[in-house]
Parts: structure tokens; C-alpha cells; sequence
């Protein structure tokens, strides 16, 4: 079992092209291991919660985790899964990207689902096989940014923390890199959090599309969520 350890962090986003865009804010993410997440003991008032994750809202997170993973074939045998996000606080949360490292039972690491949320609350997971640098590829499969169509593909960094959490996210289109999102962030003492930083998360985001579309960026029309292949995908 791993206690809940608490990262403080700074997330930048660089937008390189069409308009070059970037900023950077604050945040703090919780890495809890997902058979041992607090019960009637709040992280400062926060708390992890399934209906905020994949899958079906009404069992645990680590039993959506397993049938994520036994659906596309593989079995951890009850390995750890260790998950770093942000938890629920004060009735509110919104993790753009959550991830969980699956460890097998001889304790190697298995899998990664590196799971993207959008502004509109659609979800989507990502099963990785990283390589020895934590790294790995996949086609973009998600309607994240209003800016973006869903084309091209990410290389995915997200090596597993210790004292130091150091990821990335490089969005890959026709041989550019128009976009990569980092989180650097390192271990902080203490279990109590800052409960009003998950809505800034989303007021951050929400004001920076505002500028880039006062700015000339045009919007792509967001599909209807039954005409796409992901969000029939569903919370998985």
C-alpha cells in the first residue's frame, strides 16, 4: 500500500501554431494508490470519487480500472495501480488528464491509461505500453480543444513519479508540434491542499479559449456526441 502523496506543480501549455499561445498556472495532484484511497479521512475536505473517473459510477475507481484493462486483454492479477489526479473538494473537481501506472503481481509495471477529460465533461482513457523512458505513442482518438480537429497523434511522456513528477503531452499534426502540455510538479508535506484549485484549473482554461478566439482563432463545430467513435466509447 502507498499513503496518498501530495505534488505541487506548475502545468504549461504551449500552443505553437496557427496563433502562438502559452501560459503556465499552479496545481496540486494527488498520487494514491487505488486499494488504499482515504475512507472518512478527507485529504483537507477533497476525496477521490468514481463517478469523477471511468467507467461505471457505482463500483469502485480500481474495479473500473480492472475491467478497463481486462477488455482490451490484459490482467494484473491484482498488481498495484497507483492513480495521480486531483480529488473532489468542496463538491467539485475537473482533471484534464488523470493517469494510472498498472502494476502486474511481480510488481512490474503492466500498462498505463493516461484518461482525458474535456471542458464539456466527455471522457476518454488511453492504454499505453510505455517504454523504459515512460514514453509512448498513440493516435489521437478525442475531441479535447475546440481549436484542434481529432488527427494526428501524441507522444505521451509520463515516466512514474517519486519525489519528482515530470510529464508531458506533445500533440504531433503533418510533421509539426502544435501543441504540448508539461506538468512539473514535486513532493510537498503535509495532506491538505488547496480546495479552490480544481475550478481555477477549469476557469484557466475556459479564459485562455476566450483569448485565443478573441484573437481570430476559428472554432471547430463541436460534434454531436453520438456521431463520434469516442464518446460512444462511453466513460471507458
Amino acid at each position: 500500500m502507498t499513503a496518498p502523496t501530495r505534488y505541487e506543480c506548475r502545468v504549461t501549455h504551449v500552443r505553437a501554431e496557427p496563433i502562438r499561445n502559452a501560459f503556465t498556472y499552479p496545481m496540486h495532484l494527488w498520487l494514491a494508490d487505488l486499494d488504499d484511497l482515504p475512507r472518512g479521512r478527507p485529504l483537507g475536505g477533497a476525496c477521490f470519487v468514481a463517478r469523477d473517473h471511468l467507467g461505471d459510477p457505482s463500483l469502485s475507481i480500481r474495479a473500473n480500472v480492472d475491467h478497463f484493462l481486462a477488455s482490451r486483454g490484459v490482467s494484473l492479477g491484482g498488481g498495484q495501480v497507483l492513480m495521480l489526479t486531483q480529488p473532489r473538494a468542496l463538491g467539485y473537481v475537473f482533471n484534464p488528464l488523470t493517469v494510472y501506472w498498472c502494476h502486474g503481481a511481480d510488481g512490474a509495471l503492466a500498462a498505463v491509461i493516461a484518461e482525458v477529460c474535456n471542458t464539456h465533461r466527455e471522457r476518454h482513457c488511453y492504454l499505453l505500453r510505455t517504454d523504459e523512458r515512460g514514453q509512448a505513442r498513440v493516435a489521437k482518438g478525442f475531441y479535447v480543444s475546440p481549436f484542434y480537429p481529432v488527427d494526428g497523434s501524441y507522444l505521451m511522456s509520463l515516466p512514474e513519479p517519486s519525489d519528482r513528477l515530470n510529464l508531458a503531452v506533445t500533440l504531433h499534426r503533418a510533421g509539426q508540434r502544435p501543441f504540448v502540455a508539461t506538468v512539473r510538479g514535486h513532493v510537498v508535506p503535509g495532506r491538505r491542499g488547496r480546495p479552490w484549485s480544481t475550478a481555477a484549473v477549469m476557469a484557466r482554461i475556459r479564459r485562455q479559449g476566450i483569448g485565443l478566439y478573441l484573437r481570430g482563432l476559428p472554432v471547430l463545430p463541436w460534434p454531436a456526441p453520438d456521431s463520434r467513435p469516442d464518446a460512444r466509447e462511453g466513460p471507458s
